[in-house]
């Protein structure tokens, strides 16, 4: 048997000190446990956006993570793989009030072994590098060509007209490495810029609360004011969020989103975590109402073959009447959200590749 707390303002009898100190908690102690991988990415995204947006904890609020900060130098000398969790989690446990300096002795060790060389990709070298400056180390300078290359991803706004999950949260991450998570200035071109309102525009289309208040973050981070609509609309579905309790809730679930969410809600300004929190073991699940009419946008334009046009002047009256439910309003919405919409467009309807050879 489960509780759910389903509340669209902030709770008048629980203080909000209680409330974070129960997600702190619940995340520690009561959703997964051990060496999980995911006990690392969960406590980890949750640290993060306390320490990123400035939030104060009581002052008994981490205890739950004492054992996992004693022991944390015995972790990452067996578990080298997950060093950035490990790494993130033991700097914002000093950073949010947690005493020791054991961050510091791990960030040498980590650039002494070399860690951030092993990575595959420009986005985890980014984090390693972002984490490890936190303590005054530069683990790849060597690498004087990584912050150019990451740039000229983002610069690309092409690759953001179309449907691409990966690109588009590597492209809020990357955003969040260059701006130090908002305390510095990450120098966007206005086509990173530009990648960042399509993206929106594709994750509004979905209804993708998640992708898109990494969007609104990472535009808040970049010294943008992110649409009203966008984020409207993520308020009202973080207040929407039903949060369960109990000794047999389900760790599979929309934790991300709820964090997220109330993320961008604290960079704009907005109530954030204002929902009550119980103690114990906790599930987040989101408010699935609602029709997301991007894909069958999508199927409306492939199914156009040839008389598919770019033009959204031209197409809008094609596709009114395909789409079910309130999807038409979301679509409405959505141009009405940006003043990119008609270039967004012009990629999304894929018009570019006739004339090759069949």
């Amino acid at each position: 048997m489960s509780n759910v707390v389903h509340l669209n303002v902030p709770s008048r009898r629980q203080a909000e000190g209680t409330r974070l100190a129960n997600l702190v908690a619940s995340f520690a102690g009561h959703r997964r446990f051990g060496d999980d991988v995911f006990w690392l990415k969960e406590n980890a995204e949750l640290l993060n956006i306390f320490e990123c947006t400035g939030r104060t904890l009581p002052a008994d609020a981490l205890d739950p993570l004492r054992g996992f900060y004693d022991r944390v130098a015995q972790r990452m000398e067996f578990f080298p793989q997950y060093y950035r969790f490990l790494l993130s989690i033991c700097l914002d446990l000093e950073d949010l009030g947690m005493q020791g300096t054991k961050g510091e002795a791990l960030v040498d060790w980590a650039a002494r072994e070399g860690l951030a060389r092993a990575e595959m990709s420009d986005l985890q070298r980014a984090e390693a590098r972002r984490l490890m400056l936190r303590r005054g180390v530069d683990p790849v300078a060597e690498d004087t060509g990584l912050t150019e290359r990451l740039h000229r991803f983002i610069d690309r706004s092409e690759t953001f007209q179309l449907p691409n999950k990966k690109a588009a949260y590597e492209l809020t991450h990357i955003v969040f490495y260059l701006s130090a998570y908002g305390r510095q200035d990450p120098h966007l071109s206005e086509a990173a810029v530009t990648s960042l309102e399509y993206a929106g525009i594709l994750a509004y289309l979905e209804q993708n609360a998640d992708l898109l208040a990494e969007i609104c973050v990472a535009l808040r981070y970049a010294g943008r004011t992110p649409s009203v609509i966008w984020e409207d609309w993520i308020a009202g579905a973080t207040g929407r969020f039903a949060i369960d309790s109990g000794p047999r809730v389900d760790p599979p679930d929309d934790y991300h989103e709820y964090f997220v969410s109330n993320w961008a809600l604290a960079c704009a300004g907005r109530p954030s975590f204002a929902q009550a929190v119980p103690d114990g073991g906790l599930a987040f699940r989101a408010d699935r109402a609602g029709h997301a009419p991007l894909r069958q946008l999508s199927d409306c334009l492939f199914r156009l073959d040839d008389r598919r046009s770019g033009d959204w002047q031209t197409m809008r009256h094609h596709v009114a009447n395909t789409l079910e439910g309130d999807g038409y309003d979301v679509l409405v919405a959505a141009e009405k959200s940006t003043d990119k919409f008609d270039a967004f467009f012009a990629g999304f309807a894929r018009t570019g590749l006739r004339g090759i050879a069949s």
